[in-house]
This record gives C-alpha cells, sequence and structure tokens, in this order.
C-alpha cells in the first residue's frame, strides 16, 4: 500500500467516511498528489493524518469511490473476496440455482460495496458494466474473479463499459468478451422466456430490477385489459399474458423493442390476438387513445439524470401521469415507476398526487414498489435506492 497515491481531506470532512458513505466528493480535497490519474487507486486520510478508506480516483465531482474501509491491496484475493459476498447474498435469495429464474444482478455498486461496477448474470454469461475508470481498468481481475467464484456456472464474460464510462476519460473502451465467445440470447424469469441482445440491448440486455413487480403485475391480471408502455422487450407484457390478461396493448417508441416484445410472445405460446404491439411516442398514444384499460404500467426511462434536470422531470412525470389517469376504468390499477435517481420517494409521491389532482381521479396506494432485492440498498448509502413505484387503486 505504500505506493498507492495518499488524498487528504479538509478538516472535518471525514465525517462521511467515518459513516461509512462511499463517496468523497472534490470539494472535501485538501492535498491531491499530482501524479493522480482516473481510475487510480488511492488511500484517503484525514487532515490530521489517520487512514479512512481505499478506493478509485476519478476527477469529477465524485472524486473517490471507496472499495474498502480497510487499508487492502485490490489483488486477486480482495476481488475474489468481494466476488463471493456478493454471490452468497444472491445464493440467500434463492436466485443462483433457480430452476425458474436463470437471471440476476450479481453485483450492484455501492450495494456490493464496489461503487462504480454492476454485474448481471444472463444464464451462463457474465455481463460487467463499469461505470468508473477504476472499475474499467481492473476487468480483467474482476472476470478472472467472476470465473473463479461462480465456476461453472459461466462460460462467458462480456464487457459493456462503452456506454457507461465518460467519453472525455481516453480509455476507448469496446464491448467485447474477456472471457469465453458465444453471450446467451435466451433468459427465464420466473418460469418466463425472454429473448435478449447483450452486446446491443439497453442496459445490460433486460431490465433485471423489475422481477418483482412483474410478478406482482401478474397476479392481478386476470381478465384485464391491460396497457403496458415503453414496454422495451414486453417484460410486463408476458407477465400480463401468463396472468390471464383479457388483452394487452404494448407501446414504445422503438421499432426493434417492439419487434422483440412480439418475439417474446410466440416464445411464451401466448395468444397473439391477445397483444396489441403499437410503435409510438406513449404520451401522444396516451392523448389520442380512445380505449379505456383496467391497469396501465407506467415504467419511462429516468427523465432526469442530474440535478438541473430535475424541475423538468418532475413536469413531465405529471404530465404522464395525468394522461394515464384519464384513461383507466373505475377501480382500474395503475403501476407507476420513475428511476431517475435524483427524483426520490417523497418527490415521485408529491408529483403523482399532482397528476391525480390535474385529472380529477381519486387514488388509493396498495403498493411501494422498488427494485428487486439482487439491487440492494447501502444502509450507509440510501441513494442507491433509485427505483420507485406505486401501484395505485383508481376511484
Amino acid at each position: 500500500m505504500n505506493n498507492i497515491p495518499k488524498i487528504y481531506l479538509k478538516r472535518g470532512k471525514e465525517t462521511p467516511l467515518l459513516r461509512m458513505h462511499p463517496w468523497v466528493f472534490s470539494g472535501a480535497i485538501d492535498i491531491l498528489p499530482d501524479k493522480c490519474k482516473d481510475g487510480d487507486v488511492v488511500a484517503v486520510y484525514s487532515q490530521s493524518r489517520n487512514f479512512l478508506a481505499i478506493g478509485h480516483y476519478s476527477p469529477g465531482s465524485i472524486a473517490v469511490r471507496i472499495i474498502s474501509f480497510e487499508p487492502v491491496s485490490p489483488d486477486s484475493e480482495f476481488w475474489n473476496k468481494k466476488i463471493s459476498e456478493a454471490f452468497e447474498l444472491r445464493t440467500a435469495l434463492g436466485l443462483t440455482n433457480s430452476p425458474l429464474t436463470n437471471s440476476y444482478r450479481l453485483i450492484h455498486g455501492e450495494g456490493d460495496g464496489l461503487p462504480g461496477l454492476i454485474v448481471d448474470i444472463y444464464n451462463k454469461t457474465a455481463v460487467i458494466q463499469a461505470h468508473s475508470a477504476g472499475m474499467f481498468l481492473a476487468r480483467k481481475e474482476i472476470a478472472s474473479a467472476l470465473t473463479n467464484v461462480l465456476k461453472n456456472q459461466i462460460t462467458t464474460v462480456f464487457d459493456k463499459s462503452t456506454e457507461t464510462l465518460s467519453k472525455s476519460s481516453g480509455l476507448n473502451a469496446i464491448n467485447k468478451a474477456l472471457i469465453g465467445t458465444e453471450t446467451d440470447s435466451e433468459i427465464s424469469e420466473n418460469g418466463l422466456l425472454f429473448k435478449i441482445n447483450i452486446p446491443d440491448g439497453q442496459k445490460t440486455g433486460f431490465f433485471i430490477d423489475q422481477r418483482d413487480n412483474r410478478a406482482l403485475l401478474h397476479k392481478y391480471s386476470d381478465g384485464k385489459k391491460i396497457l403496458n408502455t415503453f414496454c422495451y422487450t414486453g417484460g410486463f407484457t408476458i407477465a400480463a399474458l401468463k396472468g390471464g390478461a383479457a388483452f394487452v396493448h404494448s407501446v414504445d417508441s422503438s421499432k426493434k423493442a417492439i419487434e422483440i416484445t412480439k418475439e417474446n410472445i410466440l416464445l411464451n405460446n401466448f395468444d397473439q390476438e391477445k397483444n396489441q404491439c403499437i410503435e409510438e411516442d406513449t404520451l401522444v398514444f396516451l392523448k389520442k387513445c380512445e380505449t379505456s384499460y383496467d391497469i396501465i404500467i407506467l415504467d419511462p426511462p429516468a427523465y432526469a439524470k442530474h440535478l438541473s434536470a430535475k424541475h423538468n422531470a418532475v413536469q413531465g412525470y405529471k404530465r404522464l401521469n395525468a394522461e394515464a389517469m384519464k384513461k383507466i376504468n373505475k377501480g382500474g390499477l395503475l403501476f407507476t415507476f420513475s428511476c431517475s435517481q435524483v427524483i426520490d420517494k417523497k418527490l415521485f409521491a408529491d408529483t403523482v398526487t399532482a397528476a391525480a389532482i390535474e385529472s380529477g381521479r381519486s387514488l388509493k396506494i396498495l403498493h411501494q414498489m422498488t427494485q428487486a432485492p439482487d439491487h440492494p440498498v447501502s444502509i450507509f448509502h440510501p441513494e442507491g435506492e433509485y427505483l420507485k413505484g406505486l401501484v395505485l387503486y383508481i376511484d
């Protein structure tokens, strides 16, 4: 550890680290060595020269992402230990050897003590997504640890970091297999089958975080007329059809997403007459739609990825929810979500309340939803709870 650059904080700025928060902001730094580069492993000290943590340096607002509060070197032993701990948690959740589900999140950034790293398992393929230069530079060690820990459960480790790394990093990341060659193109979730596209699909290939919320929709779907907006590859559509929906209208602005939704309906042998796929912007569809539904699902992409976009995002969520509420039958349900990290649970609920007032509908909250438990939230990093959802009963 003697060769690791040392960063010293301003007086009093060590408090968040003493409370185990995994970020050091640039404004907290007093002394930064000239030789520090994006992605370097650094040691963080208080102004009184007490050791605090080990992390990855970045020249951005979040200057250090903490990977250990102990004075360790991130060698093969470190990565094996971290990934083993994450694997044990997913085993406790019943996900590592499930006969019904072979896709799950193995590493969820700060939730697993590894800020900047996502690892998703799709059957025999592990997909790495680095959100920091430090994690990208450690990708080969991470891939090796994955094969050590998961052994014959995976045959391929695929790096998909091109979309998540800053263009200014100069790393020139290329999405490619680090171990093995073939990526899986089909997964199972709660006994349902889904086609995925790891190299070219959104995120790492599928929205695993909605697994439990799709299962909840399944329970309410029998005989219902359902609208699934922002359907992507039809996750909620397939759950609804499995639950016995009378019909489902699946809407997405992406032609490719609509095509895969149709493929997934065929893959699960559902009656194609019970689903209509519509390639259109959701808000445009809602405004001109003359059909009323028993259940509507609103699962839009993040409207705000930065604080600067927060106000516009709130207005966007309000308009979207207000339009959807007008199309729901009395006694119907609205499944509504936000995955914008800067929109917290209270603000999201307040925004939906404002939409209810505008639409003239009376609502009751039946369920409050979040991401599946294989996307854990560190109690020291509540910001990790990014997915907010409500199931609302519409009077």
